[in-house]
């Protein structure tokens, strides 16, 4: 629990925790096997701003800090560009691109899938 920064709520039960921190919980459960890869699917949905928020700061801490490369799944390219050094973008299972967060900003084939501007 201290490792994922909620240890204030270890005295609940799983199930009567937020759904960002059963989420939390999740990653905890997945790092007590001492991973060098975290793979996250999609790890900040349903949750709110602050939840999302303690998610993607654990999430850069893990590998900032602990050293930890993650590998996750997400479609709010808010949250991409904030936490990812490296970025591949597929559309209908396809590569699109793949690069820096501002390469992929700035790509015009993400831009027209992805971000709503023609290419």
């Amino acid at each position: 629990m201290q490792r994922v920064k909620i240890s204030g709520k270890a005295d609940r039960v799983t199930g009567e925790l937020s759904h960002g921190d059963q989420r939390v919980v999740e990653v905890g459960i997945a790092l007590s096997r001492n991973p060098r890869l975290l793979l996250l699917d999609e790890p900040t949905a349903g949750m709110g701003d602050e939840e999302t928020h303690h998610m993607t700061a654990l999430i850069r801490d893990l590998n900032k800090i602990q050293g930890i490369t993650t590998l996750f799944v997400e479609h709010d390219m808010e949250i991409v560009f904030g936490i990812a050094d490296r970025i591949t973008v597929l559309d209908n299972g396809t590569m699109l691109a793949e690069g820096s967060a501002d390469e992929i900003a700035h790509n015009p084939k993400v831009q027209a899938a992805y971000l709503g501007q023609a290419a």
